[in-house]
């Protein structure tokens, strides 16, 4: 017997969403023997992005039944059964969680169509719910709401049901009740953690670090190695009694301690971190007539470098998105064109410049500071007070130094295209 499952839940912070719909679907291998749709007033805020995915606004829920006055219908519907839902890990720790609110513990057998479509259809383009079942020909209605979702899964789980002639996929991906589950111990450990960014450490009985990871979600991503399957995280889950962690509140501190630590550590379980050292870089030159130009070549560290990469197609992407987003092709006014291009340089290269780099800090009114000395990673350190960063010697004694070397300046160069992030000039 099978409950077919889906779940709109509010989003927000990992294990602090609620249901706010919920539709199943009691299965007995050929036929609907009873089903469940309900709203859910989850006693929260809805996040606005799950307001315009599913059409549910907080007005609508208001006299829906809350889940403690739906949660004896679910226990009586899924009763004897295994739960199916497409991600099945997602629906299962939200219902979990909704229950565990209650002081119950609810557990039943897991089946994923996600995974089992995967083994059944290998070669699906894609194996989301909405693509899977469009390419299958399955009619679909009501997206992105829980019965038309939970309705999808049904017919996509009887076709796949049929594939698996032998029926030994369903048997390897039924996971027993609390596979994909913590225990008490690590349940503990992880409200024990914070939802932000920064680096974590998994500790052994004696303390030493087992594995070490930048995240930024410490506790989202502390459940997943208790939560996944595969060799590591089975070690893991055996070995860790204890994760300690530190907020960096930017995710390029994150990395970049998360590199520093790794050789210092050597954890046990963690892979050695290849090298990103650049390759390649777009670089700015002059033409004959003394006017700036951007080109995409292999790394010179003697010319003007506005950015740095790993492969030459990865300097052309850049370059040509550069080209078309400041209009560069159509400037022909040499002085404008100069400026321009020296403004470019401004935001992304740190090429023999002192800066400062101020992203987010730990907490309301601090800011990370990444310290750059003549081009060189000198260290990063957080600070409250514009005279800690406009202040080199005083910069000096607040930040952690590392040792800057190509590896990090491809880092950071990187971090620069992809985030807004304030740099300040400093005087050497």
């Amino acid at each position: 017997m099978y409950a077919i499952l889906d779940i709109e839940s509010t989003g927000g912070k990992y294990n602090e969403e609620g249901i706010m719909e919920i539709a199943i679907y009691r299965f007995d291998g050929e036929n609907t023997v009873d089903r469940f749709i309900s709203l859910v007033n989850p006693e929260r805020e809805i996040q606005p992005f799950v307001v315009k995915l599913t059409g549910i606004n907080n007005k609508m829920l208001r006299s829906a039944p809350k889940f403690h006055e739906v949660a004896k219908r679910i226990i009586e519907i899924t009763q004897g059964t295994t739960l199916v839902a497409h991600n099945a890990q997602f629906d299962y720790r939200i219902l979990r969680t909704e229950f565990r609110r209650l002081g119950y513990n609810f557990e039943r057998k897991t089946l994923c169509t996600v995974d089992l479509s995967k083994k059944l259809l290998p070669d699906a383009e894609s194996h989301s719910l909405g693509k899977l079942v469009r390419s299958l020909g399955i009619p679909v209605s009501d997206r992105h709401r829980a019965n038309g979702d939970a309705l999808a899964t049904l017919k996509l789980f009887k076709l796949l049901l049929a594939k698996d002639i032998d029926k030994s996929i369903v048997r390897e991906v039924v996971r027993a009740e609390t596979l994909g589950e913590l225990t008490k111990k690590q349940l503990d450990i992880v409200e024990s953690l914070p939802s932000e960014t920064g680096v974590y450490y998994m500790h052994n009985r004696d303390g030493d670090i087992l594995f070490l990871g930048k995240t930024k979600n410490i506790k989202k991503r502390v459940n997943q190695h208790f939560t996944n399957e595969g060799q590591l995280a089975r070690i893991l889950q055996k070995e860790t009694k204890k994760v300690t962690f530190e907020r960096t509140g930017s995710e390029l501190a994150a990395i970049l301690k998360e590199g520093v630590e790794l050789q210092e550590n050597k954890p046990k379980f963690n892979k050695k971190i290849k090298d990103q050292c650049f390759s390649h870089g777009v670089y700015i030159a002059k033409d004959k007539n003394g006017i700036l130009t951007l080109k995409a070549e292999q790394a010179n560290g003697h010319a003007r470098r506005l950015s740095s990469f790993n492969s030459l197609k990865a300097s052309r992407n850049f370059l040509n998105e550069v080209l078309k987003k400041y209009q560069l092709d159509s400037l022909i006014e040499p002085e404008k064109r100069n400026e321009l291009i020296t403004e470019i340089e401004k935001k992304h290269s740190v090429q023999n410049r002192t800066l400062a780099l101020l992203d987010k800090g730990r907490q309301l009114g601090e800011k990370s500071v990444f310290f750059i000395k003549n081009g060189t990673f000198q260290g990063f350190g957080y600070a409250d007070l514009n005279h800690q960063i406009n202040n080199i010697p005083i910069l000096e004694s607040i930040i952690t130094p590392m040792k800057g070397n190509p590896n990090t300046t491809f880092i950071i160069e990187s971090y620069l295209r992809k985030y807004k992030i304030q740099i300040v000039e400093l005087e050497s």
